[in-house]
């Protein structure tokens, strides 16, 4: 869904988006968005995201393709890393 919609503010303050535009961009209660005015009244809407979800994705997608190691191998090439500095 694309195009042009509008949304009313309430008495206080708040913004609503419009169903469609919610689901559309997965956007649920209590999420946190970046908001930046500029000279022309435009307003620009970015979600923020949690460092750490963006994190935990990216462990799970490594794990899934087979990108992980252990940490008894990690240590070990570690181990060997030191050495061959030597």
């Amino acid at each position: 869904m694309k195009g042009t919609m509008t949304a009313k503010v309430d008495n206080k303050g708040r913004l609503s988006l419009p169903q469609d535009l919610r689901a559309m961009l997965h956007i649920e209660a209590g999420d946190i968005f970046f908001i930046e005015a500029d000279n022309n009244d435009v307003l620009r809407l970015a979600k923020a995201e949690n460092p750490f979800d963006i994190l935990a994705r990216h462990a799970i997608q490594e794990s899934k393709a087979g990108n992980t190691v252990t940490l008894e191998e990690f240590e070990q090439k570690m181990k060997r890393s030191k050495r061959s500095k030597k």
